[in-house]
């Protein structure tokens, strides 16, 4: 074993340790997951892997055990076989960034897919991004005006906030998602479509952007069939694009469909590097991920630019006690629970008010806005409690005066709640609605 000072006289004397192996050979597949031996390269790293035909792909290091590396490719591993070589094509994950991605539509390793010419970006990031101290991210104190009426007035958030949107399958998620991208103000749009249909694409595109909401947009995208490496480089792609944009003072809105791909992805690769599976077959590394991700959002440094993040989340089975469900409302600044029964009885948008929080809204309001809310909210509410003895006949009226005026305003306060998915209604007349309706 060499000293210290044995080492200080090698690098003294301009001698330096070899330069790591950067090319090593293929032993062994199992499902999607290469082991290869005689290579030095870091976590992350990007490899190209070249089968005895020509047949390469690319594939990245996720895990390694002595001296064995383990890496997941970006496709199937086709014409592959023992004895492949591997080489290092670089050690750090890093994507090229500029105001030339606004209305483009790239993938997971930052390639244009809408057929254009890839563009010419300058500015140079590592995709992991740089996490800011707390004690420099400036308050969340502005509104963000959403059009959405059950959200402006009853869930008010404000710019900076990260919010998700907790469904079943089928619920209107994507929809309501959509409703949000057309009405909300910001600078710039960044949207990551992960491990969804990959049809959604165009439709996201044409019905809930169209020409003049892509001009300020940057959509990712990595579909179903894709490689879970892939998904996950296309969210964190995601985060780093809407950093880069917040840095320069701008005021972005972020949205990501869905945090619980995000989890399958993650999933997979932990399974496939032997973690081992806890609730619900998830490793712990998808546990660690998840509030990393959530946490690169949010106001930036001193107040400069915000991030605003609205995450979807599918509840399967419509368990809102889903594992990745209680992480995301345990790490996010509230959640909008959307309800199939409401859906069922065409009450669009299912926002179901009873399990639906903004936790800064009491900092957004002021204090006569905030008690109308919240009295809007208790009635609402009561009559959820009592509708069974209602509906059979077994409340007396006049037994409980508050009840009395939650019986009376129901209709109203359903019809104030509905929207078409292509209007749009401000924060201000929202909330004046609400008060006209409580003073009834």
């Amino acid at each position: 074993m060499m000293d210290f000072d044995s080492e200080v006289d090698l690098l003294l004397n301009g001698l330096h340790a070899p330069e790591p192996q950067r090319s090593g050979t293929l032993v062994r597949l199992v499902g999607m997951r290469l082991e290869t031996r005689g290579l030095m390269a870091p976590l992350g790293a990007c490899c190209e892997v070249t089968g005895q035909f020509g047949h390469s792909v690319q594939a990245e290091v996720v895990g390694f055990n002595d001296e064995t590396l383990y890496l997941l490719p970006f496709n199937e591993p086709h014409g592959i076989g023992p004895g492949a070589k591997v080489t290092v094509i670089s050690n750090t994950a890093q994507v090229r960034l500029g105001p030339e991605l606004l209305g483009r539509i790239i993938d997971g390793s930052g390639e244009p897919i809408d057929g254009l010419p890839a563009p010419e970006c300058k500015d140079v990031l590592s995709l992991q991004g740089r996490p800011i101290n707390p004690m420099e991210r400036g308050p969340i104190n502005q509104i963000l005006d959403v059009g959405v009426k059950a959200i402006n007035g009853m869930l008010t958030i404000g710019r900076g906030q990260r919010l998700g949107l907790i469904a079943g399958s089928g619920v209107g998620k994507s929809v309501l998602l959509g409703m949000m991208t057309r009405f909300t103000e910001a600078d710039v749009v960044v949207i990551g479509l992960i491990g969804e249909r990959g049809r959604e694409v165009q439709a996201f595109i044409h019905e809930s952007l169209g020409p003049e909401g892509l001009a300020k947009s940057v959509l990712v995208a990595a579909p179903a069939n894709v490689s879970p490496v892939l998904r996950l480089k296309a969210t964190h792609m995601t985060h780093v694009i809407a950093e880069y944009f917040r840095d320069q003072g701008k005021n972005v809105l972020m949205l990501v469909d869905s945090l619980t791909r995000v989890a399958h992805a993650q999933r997979e690769i932990g399974l496939a590097v032997g973690e081992p599976p806890t609730a619900k077959g998830y490793p712990p590394s998808v546990f660690a991920l998840l509030p990393n991700l959530i946490e690169r959002a949010g106001v930036g440094r001193h107040g400069l630019g915000s991030i605003t993040a609205i995450y979807t989340v599918l509840a399967e089975g419509d368990d809102s006690n889903d594992p990745i469900v209680d992480i995301a409302r345990a790490s996010l600044d509230g959640q909008v629970m959307l309800s199939r029964k409401l859906a069922d009885a065409a009450h669009y948008p299912a926002i179901d008010l009873n399990g639906s929080i903004s936790r800064v809204m009491q900092n957004l309001l002021d204090p006569q806005d905030l008690k109308m809310a919240n009295r809007f909210r208790r009635l609402w509410s009561l009559y959820q409690q009592n509708q069974d003895l209602i509906q059979v006949g077994a409340y007396e009226t006049g037994s409980n005066p508050e009840l009395d005026q939650a019986i009376r305003l129901r209709e109203a306060m359903e019809n104030f709640l509905r929207q078409d998915m292509h209007i749009s209604q401000d924060a201000q007349t929202t909330r004046q609605g609400i008060h006209s309706l409580m003073q009834v």
